[in-house]
Protein backbone atom coordinates (compact mmCIF):
# COMPACT_ATOMS: atom_id res chain seq x y z
CA UNK A 1 0.00 0.00 0.00
CA UNK A 2 1.52 3.34 -0.84
CA UNK A 3 1.08 6.17 1.53
CA UNK A 4 1.48 9.57 1.79
CA UNK A 5 1.53 12.19 -0.67
CA UNK A 6 3.10 10.01 -3.33
CA UNK A 7 0.11 7.48 -2.74
CA UNK A 8 -2.58 10.23 -2.34
CA UNK A 9 -1.18 11.16 -6.43
CA UNK A 10 -1.53 7.72 -7.28
CA UNK A 11 -5.34 7.14 -5.62
CA UNK A 12 -6.18 10.52 -7.91
CA UNK A 13 -4.71 9.44 -10.96
CA UNK A 14 -6.47 5.83 -10.81
CA UNK A 15 -9.45 7.96 -10.09
CA UNK A 16 -9.15 10.64 -12.69
CA UNK A 17 -8.36 7.40 -15.01
CA UNK A 18 -11.68 5.44 -13.80
CA UNK A 19 -13.78 8.76 -14.57
CA UNK A 20 -12.28 8.83 -18.08
CA UNK A 21 -12.85 5.03 -18.83
CA UNK A 22 -16.96 5.40 -17.89
CA UNK A 23 -16.98 8.67 -20.04
CA UNK A 24 -15.71 6.64 -23.20
CA UNK A 25 -18.36 4.20 -22.49
CA UNK A 26 -17.01 1.06 -23.26
CA UNK A 27 -19.75 -1.05 -22.58
CA UNK A 28 -21.22 -1.03 -26.34
CA UNK A 29 -17.73 -1.68 -28.15
CA UNK A 30 -17.36 -4.62 -25.06
CA UNK A 31 -20.92 -6.26 -26.24
CA UNK A 32 -19.78 -5.87 -29.89
CA UNK A 33 -16.78 -7.82 -29.31
CA UNK A 34 -18.47 -10.35 -27.18
CA UNK A 35 -20.78 -10.72 -30.46
CA UNK A 36 -18.38 -11.09 -32.99
CA UNK A 37 -16.65 -13.45 -30.79
CA UNK A 38 -20.16 -15.55 -30.44
CA UNK A 39 -20.64 -15.30 -34.29
CA UNK A 40 -16.74 -16.81 -35.05
CA UNK A 41 -17.56 -19.36 -32.97
CA UNK A 42 -20.67 -20.37 -33.72
CA UNK A 43 -19.18 -20.57 -37.92
CA UNK A 44 -16.57 -22.98 -36.43
CA UNK A 45 -19.45 -25.56 -35.30
CA UNK A 46 -21.46 -24.71 -38.34
CA UNK A 47 -18.50 -25.88 -40.25
CA UNK A 48 -17.25 -28.96 -38.54
CA UNK A 49 -18.02 -31.69 -40.01
CA UNK A 50 -19.71 -34.61 -37.90
CA UNK A 51 -16.77 -36.61 -38.31
CA UNK A 52 -14.52 -34.36 -36.89
CA UNK A 53 -17.10 -33.05 -34.09
CA UNK A 54 -17.06 -36.17 -32.48
CA UNK A 55 -13.52 -37.19 -33.04
CA UNK A 56 -11.31 -38.46 -30.53
CA UNK A 57 -7.91 -38.07 -32.09
CA UNK A 58 -7.65 -34.96 -29.70
CA UNK A 59 -7.13 -34.89 -26.11
CA UNK A 60 -10.12 -32.63 -26.60
CA UNK A 61 -12.79 -32.92 -28.95
CA UNK A 62 -13.90 -30.44 -30.84
CA UNK A 63 -17.37 -30.37 -28.97
CA UNK A 64 -15.89 -30.25 -26.14
CA UNK A 65 -13.80 -27.95 -26.54
CA UNK A 66 -17.08 -25.36 -28.35
CA UNK A 67 -19.14 -26.49 -25.04
CA UNK A 68 -15.87 -25.14 -22.48
CA UNK A 69 -16.02 -21.70 -24.20
CA UNK A 70 -19.50 -21.10 -24.68
CA UNK A 71 -19.83 -22.39 -20.72
CA UNK A 72 -17.21 -20.01 -19.61
CA UNK A 73 -18.25 -17.20 -21.18
CA UNK A 74 -21.53 -17.66 -20.01
CA UNK A 75 -20.57 -18.25 -16.24
CA UNK A 76 -18.21 -14.82 -16.31
CA UNK A 77 -20.94 -12.66 -17.85
CA UNK A 78 -21.96 -13.14 -14.44
CA UNK A 79 -22.05 -10.86 -11.00
CA UNK A 80 -19.92 -13.64 -9.58
CA UNK A 81 -19.87 -17.05 -8.70
CA UNK A 82 -23.01 -17.36 -6.48
CA UNK A 83 -25.67 -15.59 -9.24
CA UNK A 84 -24.64 -18.42 -12.28
CA UNK A 85 -27.29 -20.67 -13.17
CA UNK A 86 -26.37 -23.22 -15.60
CA UNK A 87 -27.26 -23.91 -19.28
CA UNK A 88 -30.78 -25.87 -18.62
CA UNK A 89 -28.87 -28.79 -20.42
CA UNK A 90 -25.76 -28.66 -18.60
CA UNK A 91 -24.09 -32.26 -17.71
CA UNK A 92 -22.16 -31.86 -14.96
CA UNK A 93 -18.19 -31.63 -15.19
CA UNK A 94 -18.56 -30.98 -19.49
CA UNK A 95 -17.43 -27.44 -19.02
CA UNK A 96 -14.05 -29.23 -17.86
CA UNK A 97 -11.20 -29.70 -20.40
CA UNK A 98 -8.75 -31.06 -17.68
CA UNK A 99 -8.84 -31.78 -14.40
CA UNK A 100 -11.04 -30.17 -11.77
CA UNK A 101 -8.31 -27.44 -9.54
CA UNK A 102 -10.54 -28.84 -6.57
CA UNK A 103 -9.90 -32.74 -7.20
CA UNK A 104 -6.93 -32.95 -9.14
CA UNK A 105 -6.43 -36.45 -8.70
CA UNK A 106 -9.71 -37.32 -10.29
CA UNK A 107 -11.06 -36.58 -13.94
CA UNK A 108 -13.49 -34.97 -14.88
CA UNK A 109 -17.04 -37.62 -15.71
CA UNK A 110 -17.29 -36.29 -19.52
CA UNK A 111 -20.55 -37.42 -20.03
CA UNK A 112 -22.40 -38.22 -24.04
CA UNK A 113 -21.38 -35.48 -26.36
CA UNK A 114 -23.07 -31.89 -27.25
CA UNK A 115 -24.86 -32.00 -30.48
CA UNK A 116 -23.88 -29.06 -32.58
CA UNK A 117 -27.22 -27.89 -32.46
CA UNK A 118 -27.21 -27.93 -28.77
CA UNK A 119 -24.54 -26.09 -28.73
CA UNK A 120 -25.32 -23.52 -30.88
CA UNK A 121 -28.65 -23.24 -28.98
CA UNK A 122 -26.12 -22.51 -25.96
CA UNK A 123 -24.53 -20.01 -27.76
CA UNK A 124 -27.87 -18.00 -28.76
CA UNK A 125 -28.56 -17.89 -24.65
CA UNK A 126 -24.83 -16.70 -24.50
CA UNK A 127 -25.21 -13.62 -27.07
CA UNK A 128 -28.68 -12.85 -25.47
CA UNK A 129 -26.95 -12.63 -22.04
CA UNK A 130 -24.15 -10.38 -23.60
CA UNK A 131 -27.44 -8.11 -24.50
CA UNK A 132 -29.09 -8.39 -21.23
CA UNK A 133 -25.73 -7.91 -18.89
CA UNK A 134 -23.26 -6.29 -20.66
CA UNK A 135 -24.99 -2.60 -20.27
CA UNK A 136 -25.66 -2.78 -16.91
CA UNK A 137 -22.08 -3.62 -15.89
CA UNK A 138 -19.99 -1.96 -13.65
CA UNK A 139 -16.18 -1.72 -15.21
CA UNK A 140 -14.52 -0.60 -11.84
CA UNK A 141 -16.36 -2.99 -9.59
CA UNK A 142 -14.19 -6.17 -8.77
CA UNK A 143 -14.61 -8.96 -11.04
CA UNK A 144 -16.76 -11.35 -8.69
CA UNK A 145 -14.65 -14.04 -8.78
CA UNK A 146 -11.91 -14.14 -6.00
CA UNK A 147 -9.33 -16.13 -7.87
CA UNK A 148 -9.28 -13.40 -10.38
CA UNK A 149 -8.21 -10.03 -8.72
CA UNK A 150 -9.33 -7.49 -11.29
CA UNK A 151 -11.70 -5.53 -11.95
CA UNK A 152 -15.32 -6.12 -14.27
CA UNK A 153 -13.53 -4.16 -17.19
CA UNK A 154 -10.40 -6.69 -17.20
CA UNK A 155 -12.55 -9.40 -16.60
CA UNK A 156 -14.37 -8.52 -20.10
CA UNK A 157 -11.14 -8.59 -21.53
CA UNK A 158 -10.31 -12.00 -19.86
CA UNK A 159 -13.38 -13.62 -21.04
CA UNK A 160 -13.63 -12.38 -24.90
CA UNK A 161 -9.98 -13.46 -25.09
CA UNK A 162 -10.69 -16.99 -23.75
CA UNK A 163 -13.63 -17.61 -25.84
CA UNK A 164 -11.12 -16.45 -29.39
CA UNK A 165 -8.47 -18.58 -27.51
CA UNK A 166 -10.73 -21.52 -28.29
CA UNK A 167 -12.53 -20.06 -31.18
CA UNK A 168 -8.93 -19.96 -32.87
CA UNK A 169 -8.03 -23.61 -31.66
CA UNK A 170 -11.24 -24.52 -33.48
CA UNK A 171 -10.69 -22.94 -36.32
CA UNK A 172 -7.24 -24.10 -36.56
CA UNK A 173 -8.40 -27.51 -36.38
CA UNK A 174 -10.90 -27.12 -39.26
CA UNK A 175 -8.33 -26.02 -41.53
CA UNK A 176 -5.65 -28.40 -40.63
CA UNK A 177 -8.35 -31.78 -40.69
CA UNK A 178 -11.16 -30.51 -43.40
CA UNK A 179 -9.13 -27.40 -45.10
CA UNK A 180 -12.55 -25.40 -44.10
CA UNK A 181 -11.77 -21.57 -43.23
CA UNK A 182 -13.46 -19.63 -40.39
CA UNK A 183 -14.06 -15.98 -41.53
CA UNK A 184 -12.98 -12.94 -39.74
CA UNK A 185 -16.55 -11.51 -37.96
CA UNK A 186 -16.09 -7.78 -37.91
CA UNK A 187 -17.96 -6.20 -34.83
CA UNK A 188 -21.61 -4.81 -35.98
Amino acid sequence: MTSGVGGLLIRRQKRATLEIMADLNLLPHIARQYRASLAMLGQAIDLCPESLWLSSHYTNRFWHIAYHAVFYTHFYLHTDEASFRPWVKHKPDSNFLGRRPWAPEEPPKIHSPYTKAEVLEYQELCRAEVEAKVPELNLSAPSGFHWLPFNKAELQFYNIRHLQHHTGQLADRLRTVANVGVGWVRPD
